[in-house]
């Protein structure tokens, strides 16, 4: 069973838990990013912390099990198909280590270049666009 880790802000985790989901019924094995309780975490602890939870989740990009990665990019501050910089950060290592990449929605303008050049395939709200190799 291949493995498809899905990337996107936080702020659309309900969403990643639904397309994970549909990805399971479709015979993947979707990995989501830890949900933790951020309000638990001291103040001075913070960027310690997040640059953990950045590397885990590189970590599962770059797993030589890992077959794609499906960015999760919905409207967040009024932008359409959201991505920030840590998802592109996890875009441009899913290249480098020659994974797939699905982009739920619609190209984000301002990295339209890397996307396009880099070979995502963009899915325009459709997970069944999704090569089945298992």
């Amino acid at each position: 069973m291949k493995s498809i880790v899905l990337c996107g802000s936080m702020v659309f985790i309900d969403k990643m838990r639904e397309y994970s989901k549909a990805l399971s019924e479709l015979g993947f094995a979707p990995i989501i990013p830890s949900e933790d309780d951020w309000k638990e975490i001291k103040e001075a602890d913070i960027n310690y912390y997040k640059a953990k939870v950045s590397r885990d989740h590189f970590d599962k990009v770059t797993d030589k099990n890992t077959y794609a990665i499906l960015v999760v990019n919905e409207p967040k501050h009024n932008v359409e198909n959201y991505i920030g910089a840590n998802t592109f950060a996890e875009i441009a290592f899913a290249f480098y280590f020659r994974k797939k990449i699905y982009v739920l929605n619609g190209i984000y303008k301002p990295y339209a270049d890397e996307l396009l050049a880099w070979g995502s395939q963009i899915l325009n709200g459709d997970i069944y666009g999704i090569e089945c190799v298992r």
